[in-house]
This record gives C-alpha cells, structure tokens and sequence, in this order.
C-alpha cells in the first residue's frame, strides 16, 4: 500500500472512533505522557495544536502551562517547506491556516532548535520501530534531520501498522505512546 492509500486508510479509521472513544484514549495516551521521563524532564515542548480526528494536544499544551514548562509551536513556511517554532503562552495567540491548522500568530516568539528539549511528532500512521508517515509535506522529517532531544509520537491503536513504506529522508521517532502503553523503538 502506497502512502496516499494508507493516510486515506488511517483518516477513515480515525474517523470511525466515536466522541467518547476519541476523548478517552486521548485522555489515557496524554496521561502516560506525563508520566515519562522525558516529561519530567522537559522545560520546552514542540507540539502542533490538533485537529480532528487528531489525538488531542489542547489538553497537554494546557498541562505544560500548568506545570510552568514552555509550549513550542510550530509555524509552516510553506515557500520552502521549513517550520520555525514559536513560543505559545495563549490559545488566543493562534490563527487557522491553510488547510485548517492551528498556527501560532506572527508576534509571537521564536524558539530554537536547541531550545525544544521534547518534540511531539505528529503523524498519521506509525511502525513500531518509530518510523511513520505524516500528513505529506516532510516538514518534520526535514526539522528533525538535526534535532537533538527527545522524540515522541501518541498515536490511537488504529494508527499503528505493521509496515509502512520507509524513504531514505525518514526520522523514526524514539518513542510511540498508545493510551497506557510506551512503545521504545530503539529497542
């Protein structure tokens, strides 16, 4: 199955989950994020603002607030396909984009590279080796080519597959989080 054929599949699954199945096991998956080291430990996560059916991340920017840790958002330059991550300190400071996305405004501050201790890595669909397919532009794949911290990506059940095509320029992600599980794909 090609890529285009798999988000399709993955997309139709998603949108199958009921309101309650959706707000439960982002409940469940958010809750064992929090409890990882990788958490504890950050002071600065990049995490997108999500859409439906997408795994909730209002909850958990809400829960860096709340724990004093900075929200890094990301800001698509669609001219040459890069990200810049800004700091995100109100939902009020985001604006919808193309394709819908949540964007933080341009008055907001950036963040370097370096400064983002873990990423939350959007997908669609995910390998239990950490490799996944994304929404289709490479953004994250290019972002994270040089990144240094922490990668994680949460995922319902419905999004993990037992392959997936793979390119050269792919980064598998260090850890996938399913509801209560903590899947280590360097293992």
């Amino acid at each position: 199955m090609d890529k285009k054929e798999l988000r399709k599949e993955i997309k139709k699954k998603l949108d199958a989950l009921t309101f309650l199945e959706h707000a439960q096991n982002s409940y469940l998956t958010a809750s064992t994020l929090f409890s990882t080291p990788e958490w504890k430990n950050a002071h600065t996560i990049g995490i997108t603002v999500s859409n439906s059916p997408e795994l909730d991340t209002w909850s958990i920017i809400k829960r860096a607030w709340d724990e004093g840790k900075r929200a890094a958002v990301p800001k698509c330059l669609p001219e040459n396909k890069e990200m810049v991550f800004k700091h995100l300190t109100a939902f009020t400071d985001l604006e919808r984009v193309f394709f819908g996305l949540y964007e933080p405004k341009e008055c907001t501050t950036a963040i370097q590279k370096g400064g983002i201790d873990l990423m939350i890595v959007p997908g669609l669909a995910y390998q239990k080796n950490g490799f996944r397919i994304g929404f289709g532009g490479g953004y994250f794949d290019r972002y994270l080519s040089d990144f240094e911290g922490s990668t994680v990506s949460l995922a319902f059940k419905e999004q993990i597959v037992e392959s997936l095509p793979v390119e050269s320029f792919d980064i598998p992600v260090q850890k996938i989080i399913v509801e209560r599980e903590v899947i280590d794909c360097r293992d």
